[in-house]
C-alpha cells in the first residue's frame, strides 16, 4: 500500500464508547460511539484526519495559502482554517451565505482563525472558487485547492486508514451508520472495510442528496482512492448502502427528528451532535432502531464526525425552543 505524506496533529486514535443508556431508552441494539468529535482541532471533527494528509500534501507541492469552499457554518472549512492557523498557512474560504448572517457558531471560529472569506452563492459557489484559486496565484500567493468537504482520493485514504484503527482498537460490530455529504468518509470507510477486513456492513445516512445520485459518487471515488493507494479495487453503485430517508426539509434545516436525536444523545449520555451532520444522521438511526431494522441482538456504532460549533450558530438558536 502507497505510503502517503501525513503531517499529524489529530487525536488519535479516538476513542469508542459504550452507549447503554440510549440503547436502553430506545429498546435495541447495543450501541457505541466513535468519537471523531474529539479530534482535537478547533473543536474536532472528521476533517481533521483528511487535513492531516491534504496539508502534508500542500507542503509538499511549496503552497502557502489554502483555499476551499463550503456553506456559512461548515465544519470543514473551520477545521481547514485551524490547520492553516496551525501550519502557517494563509486561508481563503468560500463561503456560502445564508439568509441571516451572524459571527457566531463555526463562522465566528474562521475568522477567529484568521481566514479571509470571500461570500458567494450555492449557483455561483465553484466559480467563484476557481476565481479566488486564480486571483491568489496570480498574486504569487501559492495556494493550494482542498475540495468541497476535502472529498478527493487524498481525504478519502484517510477514513479507510480510520477503519485500520477501528480494527487494530479490537472493535466488532455489525453496523457502521453515519452522516454522507461529500462522500469522502462514505467512500474512505467503504473502501477501509475491504482492505482491513471489517466484516459489519457501512451505512451512510445521506444529509443532502438523494441515493442515486450519492451512491454512484461513493463508489467512484473508492474505487479512485483504491488506486490511488496502490491497492485496486472495483466499486459499483449498488454495493454502496446509503440512506435517503431523512433528508427532511434540506440541508441544514434542522427538523423535529434532528431536534430530538439531539436531545436524546445530550440528556441520555452527554454527547452533543450538531443540527446538520451528526443530528440527522442520528435521527435516522434512532427511527431504523424504533422500526426494528437492527436485529437486538446486534452491535451498531454511530461514527460521530463532529460539527459542535453549529449547535451555537444564530440561526439554529431556536432549536429547542
Amino acid at each position: 500500500m502507497k505510503n502517503l505524506p501525513r503531517l499529524r496533529f489529530a487525536h488519535l486514535p479516538t476513542p469508542v464508547e459504550v452507549l447503554p443508556r440510549l440503547a436502553t431508552v430506545l429498546e435495541g441494539p447495543r450501541l457505541l460511539v466513535k468519537r471523531d468529535d474529539q479530534t482535537g482541532l478547533a473543536l474536532g471533527g472528521n476533517k481533521a484526519r483528511k487535513l492531516e494528509y491534504l496539508l502534508a500534501e500542500a507542503q509538499s507541492n511549496g503552497a502557502k495559502t489554502l483555499i476551499t469552499a463550503g456553506v456559512d457554518q461548515s465544519n470543514h472549512c473551520r477545521q481547514t482554517a485551524a490547520a492553516a492557523a496551525r501550519f502557517g498557512f494563509d486561508c481563503i474560504l468560500v463561503l456560502v451565505k445564508s439568509q441571516s448572517v451572524s459571527p457566531s457558531g463555526n463562522l465566528l471560529l474562521d475568522e477567529l482563525l484568521g481566514a479571509e472569506i470571500v461570500w458567494t452563492t450555492h449557483e455561483k459557489r465553484d466559480q467563484d472558487l476557481r476565481a479566488a484559486f486564480q486571483d491568489a496565484w496570480d498574486a504569487g500567493r501559492r495556494p493550494y485547492m482542498i475540495p468541497y468537504g476535502g472529498s478527493n482520493v487524498t481525504g478519502a485514504a484517510a477514513y479507510a486508514y480510520a477503519v485500520q484503527e477501528m480494527v487494530e482498537q479490537g472493535i466488532e460490530t455489525d453496523w457502521i451508520i453515519f452522516p454522507s455529504g461529500s462522500g469522502g468518509t462514505h467512500a474512505g470507510l467503504v473502501l477501509g472495510s475491504r482492505l482491513f477486513g471489517y466484516k459489519g456492513r457501512v451505512l451512510g445516512i445521506s444529509v443532502d442528496e438523494p441515493a442515486n445520485v450519492l451512491a454512484p459518487r461513493v463508489a467512484q471515488l473508492a474505487t479512485a482512492t483504491a488506486e490511488y493507494l496502490g491497492e485496486p479495487q472495483g466499486f459499483k453503485a449498488g454495493e454502496i448502502l446509503a440512506n435517503e430517508d431523512y433528508l427532511g426539509g434540506g440541508y441544514g434545516v434542522a427538523g423535529e427528528a434532528e431536534k430530538e436525536a439531539i436531545r436524546l444523545f445530550a440528556r441520555s449520555e452527554g454527547i452533543l451532535l450538531d443540527p446538520v451532520y451528526t443530528g440527522r444522521a442520528a435521527a435516522g438511526m434512532i427511527d431504523l432502531i424504533r422500526k426494528r431494522f437492527f436485529q437486538k441482538d446486534q452491535t451498531v456504532l454511530f461514527w460521530h464526525t463532529g460539527g459542535t460549533p453549529a449547535l451555537f450558530a444564530e440561526q439554529y438558536r431556536d432549536l429547542f425552543e
